[in-house]
């Protein structure tokens, strides 16, 4: 049989997956998830074509952690596809300022990956914990590490600087940017769909349960909004964006918070979920009649407006908007509404073609393109994976 990658994207409820073959152009096979982590764990899993292969719910009583699913997962897939199973992607969400590329993951590497784990603690520790669970499962297997802060290494210095003495930047307190993997995939399909646009200026707005906007010029990475952590930038499910450094003195000092707390706080309680005091979840909001559900909307179609203006003063103008992932992609009230706000640009929206979740959503006679590109991770990474393994092999 061919040889297979599986890619893995693991959080910290969830462990998504994509099963792909490489000699036919890294066709996929199979893709799914396991969600509901640490509760009541679920998987889901389809063929190409959509078709349900596998699924299974885990009752609450059994004690299933990522590594104990994770093994059960590869057994599945290994019965499914024979052992032809050669290598391994990982997404990994913070590379710091070394890896500017995919590597080949060693005990030294995991070692440095690590040390990030503070600055990303929703997901860092867990991509490293599924590293580690599938070398102690499978340990002869090629494993890579695919990093989203790569794609933004492109960005001038003067983009990444932040305005602190100079012997807390040289530990490394700089902006680093998150989300990379799927603005890369985003740039390689606008390239395909309009190069004259991929070769202009284009702010790709990755809105999901996180959410960021990446500013690129000619497909590179030049600006984005988040920054030394995935905490910066636009409000987000659970997590608050931009806030005044003052704020946290404020909950140190008067409110008695100590790091924990204020971590979780920010991390957890804070966005969505906390300016509407009912969900993280966009959905949920579009369905309630709580005025705090709809403030929460506002405030966060407000600040991807105003942090756009601020990318647009990067690229020194705009030709087009692109959005992508969970809410980018499906929901055309939220497009609409950010739209709106940028219509002084000249943008002219489609609704018709907004609403249908079309790939172009602007009227011909709009000065901005703005498009919708479905994201795909899982195979970016096996992409990047299978080079990899192929330079080694070479």
């Amino acid at each position: 049989m061919a040889d297979t990658l599986l890619c893995l994207n693991s959080g910290s409820s969830s462990l998504k997956f994509g099963l792909y073959e490489r000699d036919d152009g890294l066709a996929l096979r199979a893709r799914g998830k396991i969600e509901k982590i640490g509760i009541e764990p679920y998987l889901l899993a389809k063929s190409a074509d959509g078709e349900v292969i596998a699924e299974r719910r885990w009752a609450k009583a059994e004690d299933m952690s990522h590594e104990s699913l994770l093994a059960e997962l590869l057994a599945g897939i290994e019965a499914r596809i024979g052992h032809d199973l050669v290598g391994v992607g990982h997404r990994v969400v913070h590379g710091g300022a070394n890896h500017a590329e995919p590597v080949r993951v060693t005990q030294a590497l995991l070692t440095e990956l690590a040390r990030y784990n503070p600055l990303a603690p929703l997901h860092q520790p867990h991509n490293l914990s599924a590293i580690h669970a599938v070398a102690a499962l499978r340990p002869g297997i090629a494993q890579v590490a695919v990093f989203d802060t790569a794609f933004h290494q492109t960005q001038p210095p003067v983009a990444t600087r932040i305005a602190l003495p100079r012997h807390i930047i040289d530990e490394g307190v700089r902006r680093y940017g998150f989300h990379g993997i799927s603005y890369e995939y985003v740039a390689q399909q606008l390239g395909g769909l309009d190069p004259a646009l991929l070769g202009g200026r284009v702010i790709a707005a990755h809105l999901g349960n996180g959410a960021s906007l990446c500013a690129m010029q000619a497909g590179r990475s030049i600006d984005t909004t988040m920054g030394f952590t995935a905490l910066d930038g636009l409000v987000m499910g659970s997590r608050c964006g931009n806030i005044d450094p003052g704020v946290l003195l404020y909950l140190f000092q008067q409110d008695g918070m100590d790091a924990a707390r204020v971590e979780n706080l920010l991390y957890r309680e804070s966005g969505l979920l906390g300016v509407s005091g009912l969900s993280s979840d966009m959905r949920t909001l579009f369905d309630s009649d709580a005025p705090a559900a709809k403030e929460a909307i506002e405030l966060f179609v407000y600040r991807v407006a105003r942090e756009s203006g601020a990318l647009i003063a990067s690229l020194g103008g705009l030709d087009g908007i692109v959005f992508t992932a969970g809410i980018g992609e499906n929901s055309p009230e939220i497009r609409s509404l950010i739209c709106a706000r940028l219509s002084f640009l000249g943008i002219e929206l489609d609704e018709a073609a907004n609403r249908a979740n079309a790939a172009v959503i602007s009227t011909p006679a709009s000065r901005i393109a703005v498009r919708v590109i479905p994201t795909d991770e899982e195979r970016m990474i096996a992409l990047h994976t299978d080079a990899l393994l192929t330079r080694e092999a070479a």
